[in-house]
C-alpha cells in the first residue's frame, strides 16, 4: 500500500544522523515461520498525542496512527490515519525524537502481542489481537480522505468489560453544588479550600479535553496529554494565581475573555491557569458517582497526578483553621463534605456546605 521501495517514504522523512529511530537498512529481522505476525502500538507525546497501530505484513509493519487511541467500544470509531510502512525493528522502539525531525517527540510502546489475520485488502484490514491490554477483533477501513490515507478503527466483538459505561454527557455533566451554610464540625467530614474560579466538569478521552462549548483553555489540553489513553471525567475550577501566590479573579476573568484559540494560547504565556481537580465522577468506563467521598479521592490520586497546569485540591483535618486562614490566602472560604457522600449531578447536597470566610 505503499509506493516506490518497501521503505523508501520511511527513509526519506528521517535524518538517521539525528534520530534515534532504526533505519531499516540492514538485514531486517524477520520471524519463525511458524509464529504468527506481530504488532504494536505505541503512544506517540509528538505535536498532538497520538497512538500509533503497526502490523506485520511482508517484511515491513503496516502502520496507522490513531489520534484517539484503540477503540474498547464497539460503539465508538476512531479515525486511524494511514502513514509510510516501518522497518520491523521498530516493533521495540521506544525513544525521544529530536526536535525538528519528523515526528519530533517522546514514543513509548503502550502494547504488544500478536494477531491473526482475518482478512487483508488495499481497503480494509480485519485482524484479532492477542495483546497485553488490546484483545480480540478489529476492522481497519479506508473512508478516502487525504489522498486515501483516511481510515476508521472499528471494534467488532462485544466490550471486552460488559458493564462499561459509555462516556457521561448532558445532564451527567453537571457539578454538584454545596449548601451555604456554617462550618459543620465533628467525625465524618472532610475540609477543601472553595476556589474562586471557574467550575467546569471535564471528560477526557484518547487524551483530549471535550470542551464543546465555553472557555478556550489550552492547560486543558496539557493535562489530557498526561491522563493519555485514561478517560475519566473530572470536576474542577479553573484558577489564575497573582505573583503573590493568591487566587486573582481579574486576571482569570482575562482569560475567559479570550474569544479564539490563538488568542487564548497567546494570553496563556502571559496570564496562566490552573485547573484544580477537586472531584470524579467517572473512570475508565464506569461512573463512580455512588461511591463515597473518600473512595472517589483515592482513585482521583491514583488518576491525576500534579502537574504544569493542574493540581488535585488539598484536603484539611482542621476546617476551624482552614476558614480563619481562608481570607487572608484568597479563597472564598471552606467547602466541608461527609467522606461517604456519593457525587450528584447537579444537585445542591447538605453533604457539601460551603462556609464563607470572614470578610470575604
Amino acid at each position: 500500500m505503499t509506493p516506490g521501495a518497501p521503505l523508501g517514504d520511511y527513509q526519506a522523512k528521517r535524518d538517521f544522523e539525528r534520530t534515534p529511530e532504526p533505519t531499516g537498512g540492514g538485514k531486517r529481522r524477520g520471524r519463525a515461520s511458524s509464529g504468527p505476525p506481530r504488532f504494536v502500538v505505541q503512544e506517540h507525546h509528538a505535536t498532538a498525542l497520538h497512538w500509533d497501530l503497526r502490523l506485520e505484513r511482508d517484511g515491513v509493519l503496516a502502520s496507522w496512527a490513531v489520534p484517539k487511541g484503540i477503540p474498547a467500544d464497539p460503539r465508538t470509531n476512531h479515525l486511524a490515519v494511514r502513514t509510510e510502512d516501518h522497518p520491523l525493528e521498530y516493533l521495540d522502539f521506544q525513544g525521544d525524537i529530536p526536535t525538528g525531525e519528523y515526528g519530533a517527540g517522546r514514543m513509548n510502546v503502550w502494547d504488544r502481542g500478536v494477531f491473526e489475520v482475518q482478512k487483508w485488502t488495499d481497503r480494509e484490514v480485519q485482524v484479532i489481537f492477542h495483546g497485553e491490554k488490546v484483545q480480540g477483533r478489529y476492522a481497519l477501513f479506508a473512508t478516502g480522505g487525504r489522498n486515501g490515507r483516511d481510515w476508521m478503527i472499528h471494534r467488532m466483538d462485544p466490550p471486552s468489560d460488559p458493564d462499561r459505561q459509555p462516556l457521561p454527557s448532558g445532564d451527567d455533566l453537571r457539578p454538584m453544588l454545596a449548601t451555604p451554610g456554617d462550618l459543620p464540625t465533628g467525625e465524618g467530614w472532610r475540609y477543601e479550600p472553595w476556589w474562586p474560579g471557574q467550575r467546569l466538569v471535564v471528560p477526557f478521552d484518547g487524551g483530549r479535553p471535550i470542551v464543546p462549548t465555553g472557555p478556550r483553555l489550552p492547560e486543558l489540553a496539557a493535562l489530557g496529554e498526561a491522563l493519555g489513553s485514561l478517560a475519566v471525567v473530572l470536576d474542577g475550577v479553573v484558577v489564575a494565581i497573582a505573583d503573590d501566590g493568591r487566587p486573582d479573579r481579574s486576571r482569570l476573568e482575562r482569560r475567559l475573555a479570550a474569544t479564539s484559540a490563538a488568542s487564548a494560547r497567546r494570553l496563556a504565556g502571559r496570564v496562566p491557569l490552573t485547573f484544580v481537580v477537586v472531584d470524579l465522577l467517572w473512570i475508565d468506563g464506569r461512573s463512580v458517582t455512588q461511591l463515597g467521598l473518600d473512595g472517589r479521592r483515592a482513585l482521583l490520586d491514583q488518576a491525576v497526578s500534579r502537574g504544569p497546569a493542574w493540581v488535585v485540591t488539598p484536603r484539611q483535618s482542621d476546617g476551624e483553621a482552614l476558614l480563619l486562614a481562608a481570607g487572608d490566602t484568597g479563597f472564598a472560604g471552606v467547602i466541608a463534605k461527609r467522606e461517604a457522600s456519593p457525587y450528584s449531578p447537579g444537585l445542591t447536597s447538605p453533604d457539601w456546605v460551603a462556609s464563607r470566610a470572614p470578610g470575604a
